[in-house]
């Protein structure tokens, strides 16, 4: 397995379209999904006023 140092494996589901549509975006823009998911998340954190802990703080 590739070296996750700032990475974690994180299981979950999702709607089937959802992933479909993911897979596409992914595609139609040569990025990874993984990294796609990140920025919806970061995105989600900040619509709900939510900060992340600056990495040099774990």
């Amino acid at each position: 397995m590739a070296d996750l140092k700032n990475r974690v494996q994180y299981a979950t589901s999702i709607d089937k379209e959802l992933k479909d549509a993911m897979k596409v975006l992914s595609e139609k823009t040569r990025i990874p999904q993984s990294k796609l998911i990140d920025e919806a998340i970061k995105d989600l954190l900040k619509k709900h006023n939510i900060e992340m802990q600056s990495k040099s703080a774990e």
